[in-house]
């Protein structure tokens, strides 16, 4: 049995549910979209996430082709974080490409996954989801010179004077200390 990705019915008024009827089935036929959607909860790791509801840009090309309709684009989201080194919040912008083809009719080969188009329509946010949850750094920083936080105090480094120590010695090693490095014996005694 082939592995196919499908959904038994689709929301046409999903922001993510592609209409390709105007596209049409023959090989060639190209449209052009940009969509602007509010990001859904749960698009995001750990540290770093899509804010739900904020904006998420998609410049997408569905191209028709034999065996189905080609989606290709990018997807821009904003994404918050906290930083993996200091633990300051981050704000950035996460552009990816995205690509995928959508068969008509399932692979009578089935070699391997693929999504499927359900009638004319094309379930398209596991494809965005996938793809900007992958392009999320998996530690991510302020910059990329970040000091992080001093293990003594807990400190950014960044903010303490040149030198900031503690000196605090491993109690494993705390019997040497005792022993001073000016106590070195003679030669020649």
């Amino acid at each position: 049995m082939p592995a196919s990705r499908s959904v038994a019915h689709l929301d046409p008024r999903a922001p993510l549910v592609l209409d390709t009827r105007e596209l049409g089935r023959r090989a060639g036929s190209l449209r052009t979209l940009a969509l602007t959607i509010p990001a859904p909860a749960g698009w995001g790791l750990e540290l770093i996430e899509v804010p739900p509801g904020e904006d998420v840009h998609l410049d997408l090309r569905l191209e028709a082709v034999m065996e189905g309709v080609l989606v290709t684009g990018t997807v821009t989201a904003p994404v918050r974080a906290e930083c993996g080194r200091c633990l300051e919040a981050v704000h950035d912008e996460l552009e990816v490409d995205v690509q995928e083809l959508f068969a008509y009719e399932p692979d009578p080969a089935g070699d391997g996954e693929v999504s499927l188009m359900v009638g004319d329509f094309i379930d398209f946010e596991p494809i965005v989801h996938d793809a900007l949850v992958l392009g999320l750094p998996l530690n991510p920083v302020c910059t990329e010179d970040c000091s992080g936080l001093c293990t003594g105090c807990g400190e950014q480094l960044s903010n303490l004077p040149e030198g900031h120590n503690h000196d605090e010695v491993d109690p494993r090693w705390a019997a040497l200390s005792s022993l001073s490095t000016d106590e070195s014996p003679e030669k020649g005694s």
